[in-house]
């Protein structure tokens, strides 16, 4: 959820950079039924839509997927995909099961079945913004960045979707990865202006801007990142770099020695500990 895109650890939690952490959050709308017609328009309170209005074999068929999201999340992934196949079986048009089935698929590196998940998704419930982002991202692992852009953007264009940041993270970072590095910062930007908080976000802003000499701006990033419980080993580091870049000994230091207290036995420390700053 290592990391193909930074933070691999941080202090309180674990944060994985890579496909796990990413698209889990991208699930979206498991839990409850809509409430709203086909035209869009709010029921009415006589005739709204609740749990108990929902035909069983679709409660029957959540409940498995709800059971399958909490396995995933777990690292079991075969007794996940066990529950989203019960799910299918159940009910095949649950477009969630199958937005599910991808990242499973994913996580088993069986492209082919994943697309075919992600395509089925779609197929059910076109235009749904969570299962855009999903296909989006795994349309970048396999370098296909054209036709992973266009469904990044598709996503962030829905008016109501709720993980653009997220989105304009994942495209940022897959723009950074095909060689658009202006294009990805901008990308970048655009989610850090909507989740400041985001680790991910605001640690490749930073490395990225150190890359290209802009030390005040990514002091600014490394730094915020860095006075936050979320900062790792890695975080520390960049802002190590930053500050002797910058020739603030002091703030190296006490940099430093945060690393060496937190992360004793890290490869940032190592790498401190000998002066290779510039590997």
């Amino acid at each position: 959820m290592k990391p193909q895109f930074g933070l691999r650890r941080f202090s309180r939690g674990v944060w994985n950079a890579g496909l796990a952490t990413l698209l889990l959050t991208a699930l979206g709308g498991l839990s409850g039924c809509a409430s709203t017609g086909e035209d869009g328009a709010s029921a009415t309170r006589s005739d709204r839509v609740t749990e108990s209005d929902e035909p069983e074999g679709r409660r029957r068929a959540r409940i498995r997927l709800e059971l399958a999201v909490g396995y995933f999340e777990q690292g079991q992934t075969n007794v996940a995909l066990d529950e989203v196949k019960q799910a299918i079986s159940i009910d095949p048009g649950l477009f969630e099961a199958y937005n599910l089935r991808g990242l499973v698929y994913m996580r088993l590196n069986d492209t082919k079945v994943a697309e075919e998940s992600f395509r089925r998704a779609l197929a059910l419930k076109p235009g749904d913004p969570n299962v855009l982002h999903n296909y989006a991202w795994m349309l970048c692992q396999q370098a296909r960045y054209v036709e992973s852009q266009q469904a990044f953007t598709q996503a962030i264009s829905v008016p109501v979707y709720v993980g653009r940041s997220k989105s304009w993270m994942a495209q940022g970072l897959c723009q950074v990865r095909a060689g658009l590095r202006a294009e990805g910062e901008q990308s970048l930007l655009r989610s850090y202006e909507l989740d400041p908080g985001n680790p991910i976000a605001g640690y490749n802003l930073a490395n990225l801007l150190f890359e290209r000499g802009e030390l005040v701006r990514s002091q600014f990033y490394v730094r915020r990142l860095n006075n936050s419980e979320l900062a790792n080993s890695e975080s520390l580091w960049l802002g190590i770099k930053v500050e002797r870049r910058m020739r603030n000994q002091e703030a190296v230091q006490q940099l430093a020695g945060q690393l060496r207290k937190r992360f004793a036995k890290s490869r940032e420390m190592a790498a401190f500990d000998r002066g290779a700053f510039d590997e």
